[in-house]
């Protein structure tokens, strides 16, 4: 089982009694209790549970601060707990003072706990394999409760809890081609589940078609919502932070200097999915809504407690790196089925990765094609791709090249699961661009 909040208290409780009085104490905790499942060939290859919780603590003391974590399995622990909060005293002493340290605050406490509608443990394997028996398919399923805490000395008292579930997989030609989908959310239908799969089975057909191969050049380019996640993507490498714009590395700059992407184009941080936690390791809570691009223009960048206190600002509950944490680009009126008629001839491009800036103040991008990626005449897909090369600017396609979004927008889930299951996704519609650039 997760660690629940009544048990955390207890473990809090003991610590911050432990405590000197010149000295403050943030702990966090990440909790989990999940099911893993490897698929290949359509056969289970690995399965099991894990349940995991990992406290942080974060000591200050004299303008000075050092962190350690540590696993956690219950109240046989705290001496355990109790020994690392000894080890940072002797740290703190040793470390440079912090000029920009923000002590902890108590501006009020949130508890939310999102219940989901998750596939039956014990049949979970039936449910998944099922439509896709005759395929090569290979991919892996993760369930189960996440549960995010934070606490501080001060008396602030935040707990996250949310149940979420991933299919992350890939379904394969004869000849190593592949269709790259995933299923995520909070309630498992198989309806939805089902018609994703017939889906993919047709953009499977095609892709044992010879591939086209395209000269380099601008192309009228369909990007589906796994490709469009991979644009929003980058904004967290230094375009949406205020402190990467303080310190002259943001891509998104010249927003804040008067330039104006397309007012089809509306990007915010959105927590009312119960997919992520609006609280940050400091404690600071961001609001529901967040807007960071309007219409096309700059509403704010993301603001940490600590860049404000460096900068004299007000922080917006952005975490410590400034990056997003629950994105939504909001959705335009292009009917999802109606996309491949729009784009009339061009390309669709179903996942992009490599991605990088090539010109970070110029909000230039570049990266490459991958999976289902086609040729389009009249409506109709034709040929899959070779691997394309592209490289354009963020002000092009979110700009002036904006031609529509769909209606629909698509979560598409964090995947990583780097010592343990990651929260949160980006929420993006399909878009459609008029002319794109692809350079190899």
């Amino acid at each position: 089982m997760t660690l629940d909040f009544s048990a955390a208290q207890h473990l809090i409780h003991e610590l911050f009694a432990a405590l000197k009085p010149t000295e403050a104490l943030f702990v966090e905790i990440a909790s989990e209790s999940s099911q893993f499942i490897r698929f290949n060939r359509a056969r289970v290859r690995q399965i099991g549970m894990v349940e995991d919780t990992v406290i942080t603590l974060r000591l200050q003391s004299h303008q000075r601060t050092a962190s350690s974590s540590f696993p956690y399995s219950g109240a046989v622990d705290l001496a355990a707990a109790l020994d690392f909060l000894t080890q940072l005293r002797s740290e703190t002493e040793q470390l440079p003072v912090d000029p920009y340290l923000v002590p902890p605050t108590d501006t009020g406490s949130i508890q939310e706990t999102y219940m989901g509608r998750l596939p039956d443990p014990d049949s979970v394997v039936e449910t998944i394999l099922r439509p896709v028996q005759d395929l090569d398919f290979v991919g892996i399923y993760s369930g189960g409760t996440i549960a995010r805490g934070s606490f501080n000395s001060a008396g602030q008292a935040h707990w996250f809890a949310t149940e979420t579930f991933c299919l992350d997989y890939s379904l394969f030609t004869t000849t190593g081609k592949a269709v790259k989908n995933s299923y995520a959310g909070t309630h498992w239908d198989s309806a939805t589940y089902q018609a994703q799969i017939e889906g993919d089975r047709q953009q499977l057909a095609q892709l044992e078609q010879p591939p086209r191969q395209l000269a380099p050049g601008r192309y009228r380019t369909y990007f589906a919502p796994a490709a469009v996640a991979e644009l929003v993507g980058m904004l967290s490498w230094g375009a949406v932070s205020e402190a990467a714009y303080r310190q002259g590395g943001s891509a998104l700059a010249k927003l804040r200097e008067g330039a104006t992407l397309s007012p089809l184009f509306s990007l915010q941080e959105d927590f009312t999915g119960g997919t992520v936690p609006r609280f940050n390791a400091d404690g600071d809570i961001a609001p529901p809504r967040l807007a960071l691009i309007e219409r096309g223009k700059l509403q704010t960048f993301l603001i940490s407690r600590r860049t404000a206190q460096e900068y004299k600002l007000v922080a917006n509950g952005a975490n410590r790196q400034e990056t997003l944490r629950s994105p939504l680009v909001l959705p335009g009126t292009l009917p999802e089925r109606e996309a491949l008629a729009a784009l009339d001839t061009g390309l669709y491009v179903g996942n992009l990765h490599y991605l990088n800036w090539s010109d970070r103040p110029g909000g230039r991008i570049t990266g490459m094609t991958r999976y289902a990626c086609f040729w389009v005449e009249k409506g109709k897909i034709v040929a899959p791709i070779a691997d394309l090369r592209f490289d354009d600017s963020l002000y092009e396609f979110w700009g002036s090249h904006l031609e529509a979004l769909t209606d629909t927008p698509v979560w598409i889930a964090n995947t990583d699961t780097y010592e343990r299951r990651s929260l949160g996704g980006i929420t993006v519609p399909g878009m459609l661009v008029k002319a794109f650039q692809f350079t190899l």
